[in-house]
């Protein structure tokens, strides 16, 4: 797949499908918006472009709003390519260009630079500024400068629709497993090991301490986690805790630390990826060390299991 972070460097032509959105999570609903544009470009013998920005409009636009966002552009990159999509264009969102308006937007750049024959977009899409396009605005566009507009349907599961704002819901109420099936995959984040208090280490089970690498990257509900992660392309399983560890105090910084199994190396200022496979339980206060280590034993033996559960 070619990524384009460059508008100058766009080759124009009329044989081309895209779709265009912030595409956060690129959960179930979005890949099919993918499959949709892939499709179309393999019937027509056409490239398939999927146009996103960066940052995330909301950080640019609403300088006050927490943003808590499910997606990294590299996440975004490594699944519009697994979907099969051809060009992947990056707009760099500043607060200049989030003063064009739709009309601007699709005449100036997506037809001018870009060049298309279809759009494809989801059922509630809205661009420009104050987001006044739409689908019936952009159909009108379309006539205009000679595209198609396709809508797709909203996408359900278990009666509910689909959208990143349920997912970080979900993941916010620590219910992992939804979360899961309206990504269509496990949630994950990336981060760097950073040099902590080493209590686990006195406590007899070592812990990396992770610093995520996106400020804005959405984190799950303080609790205790069993999960897959990635250190410098090893796979090692573990137990996980989110939290601001009570039984040593409480002092309001949030931590992230994860016990590895079966590993030992020394991997400060590695990059790791942390894949949540399971929720295991709240975080809590214990009354003293032992009690901490008992548990700590407990969750290392129900996150073995979940593991050996799911691997197998």
């Amino acid at each position: 797949m070619l990524i384009i972070r460059n508008l100058s460097t766009v080759k124009k032509t009329d044989k081309r499908v895209l779709t265009l959105g912030t595409f956060d999570g690129v959960h179930k609903a979005h890949q099919k918006i993918f499959k949709s544009v892939k499709d179309c470009s393999l019937k027509n013998d056409f490239t398939s472009m999927v146009v996103t920005f960066e940052p995330h409009p909301r950080t640019v636009v609403s300088k006050d709003f927490k943003v808590h966002l499910l997606s990294t552009l590299e996440e975004k990159v490594e699944i519009a390519e697994k979907s099969g999509i051809d060009e992947l264009l990056v707009l760099d969102f500043t607060p200049e260009f989030a003063q064009q308006s739709y009309k601007e937007f699709i005449e100036n750049i997506l037809v001018n630079k870009v060049g298309f024959k279809h759009i494809i977009i989801g059922h509630d899409h809205k661009f420009g500024k104050d987001r006044f396009g739409n689908e019936e605005k952009l159909s009108e566009l379309g006539e205009k400068f000679g595209f198609t507009v396709k809508v797709e349907s909203e996408v359900l599961f278990n009666n509910e629709v689909i959208s990143s704002t349920k997912i970080r819901n979900y993941l916010l109420e620590g219910n992992l497993s939804d979360a899961g099936k309206f990504l269509g995959r496990n949630y994950i984040f990336a981060g760097i090991v950073v040099k902590g208090e080493r209590r686990g280490r006195i406590l007899g089970f070592p812990t990396a301490n992770i610093e995520v690498s996106y400020k804005n990257k959405l984190i799950p509900k303080i609790g205790v986690y069993a999960v897959k992660c990635t250190i410098e392309n090893e796979i090692v399983l573990g137990v996980m805790n989110i939290g601001v560890r009570p039984t040593f105090g409480k002092h309001g910084d949030l931590v992230i630390e994860v016990h590895l199994f079966n590993f030992s190396s020394d991997i400060y200022g590695a990059d790791i990826r942390v894949e949540f496979l399971k929720r295991l339980r709240d975080e809590k206060k214990f009354e003293s060390k032992e009690e901490l280590i008992y548990q700590i034993e407990r969750d290392k033996k129900e996150a073995i299991q979940i593991i050996g559960n799911i691997i197998n």
